[in-house]
């Protein structure tokens, strides 16, 4: 696996650098704004980015941004966001994408670097890995559609947001697969939605329809 890294901070780029190696995983480049990115993404083709949200020269929202346009140059370049901010709008135009792996994780949240690492790699592969943070801002404030949730159905959702299967999350919650299922069904239900094939592209189709709204 090659990645192209955006981020700033030169300490914690340099142990990512270090970190990836040891998994065997090439960082291709490490840039700091966005024409660095643009431009290393064009030489190296890399299969991920990893990226922070906000870069040089203004440090609002420049890294996530240029990801969006990245992907929209480049359909499915996997994309794992790590930041100390949730960007509400940019983050569900990024999940709405629908189109690769895509993840966004909080750096003072990332305990363990197996799960990084975890997290690269199901990105990169087309999966979809959340921080549950992120996904409670995402859905915070949303339709009422959503508001019409149990909680059961709210902690359902989170866990399908991080890329977990119905198994999984049966055993995160201590309950059924066939609880799950039914959760499941009910989100969608209320929410106006079908289901679909794959636990991300399920959340996915509801954060789009929470950006829509």
């Amino acid at each position: 696996m090659r990645v192209v890294i955006a981020e700033d901070n030169v300490l914690l780029s340099a142990g990512l650098e270090l970190l990836l190696g040891t998994k065997g995983i090439e960082v291709a480049a490490i840039v700091t704004d966005r024409p660095a990115l643009v431009e290393a993404v064009a030489e190296y083709r890399p299969d991920a980015l990893i990226v922070d949200v906000r870069l040089p020269p203004s440090f609002r929202d420049e890294g996530i941004r240029a990801a969006l346009e990245l992907r929209r140059a480049h359909p499915g370049l996997p994309v794992l966001v790590l930041s100390q901010y949730v960007e509400k709008v940019y983050a569900r135009e990024l999940l709405a994408d629908g189109r690769g792996g895509v993840g966004y994780l909080l750096k003072d949240r990332v305990s363990r670097v197996s799960e990084f690492v975890d997290g690269l790699r199901r990105v990169c592969a087309g999966g979809t890995v959340m921080d549950p943070e992120v996904i409670a801002q995402l859905l915070a404030g949303g339709t009422s559609a959503v508001g019409t949730l149990t909680g059961r159905e709210r902690e359902v959702l989170t866990l399908m947001a991080q890329g977990l299967g119905n198994h999984d999350i049966g055993k995160r919650l201590f309950i059924t697969d066939n609880a799950v299922h039914k959760h499941i069904g009910n989100i969608f239900a209320k929410l106006g939605l079908p289901p679909a094939e794959g636990g991300h592209r399920r959340v996915l189709a509801v954060l789009a329809y929470l950006d829509s709204a």
